[in-house]
């Protein structure tokens, strides 16, 4: 599971072989949160609100390099 930004307070990674649709686990101390890549949509869990802005500007600003890594960790 490749560590893709440490945030300091939390993180963003992407699993290997994960379920779809395409997405991100946003991880701190006491909260994970999956985020969509395409829209960043929450799709499960529950983060900040200043941690889960600051993710989706990320994921905004990274999202075809992420898409990218997506398909490259499914196969």
């Amino acid at each position: 599971m490749p560590l893709l930004r440490d945030f300091g307070s939390f993180h963003i990674r992407m699993y290997f072989r994960d379920h779809p649709p395409p997405h991100v686990h946003v991880v701190s101390a006491d909260e994970t949160v999956l985020i969509g890549i395409a829209d960043g949509a929450i799709l499960r869990g529950t983060i900040r609100s200043a941690s889960l802005r600051k993710a989706q500007d990320w994921i905004a600003e990274n999202r075809d390099v992420l898409l990218a890594k997506w398909t490259e960790f499914q196969k």
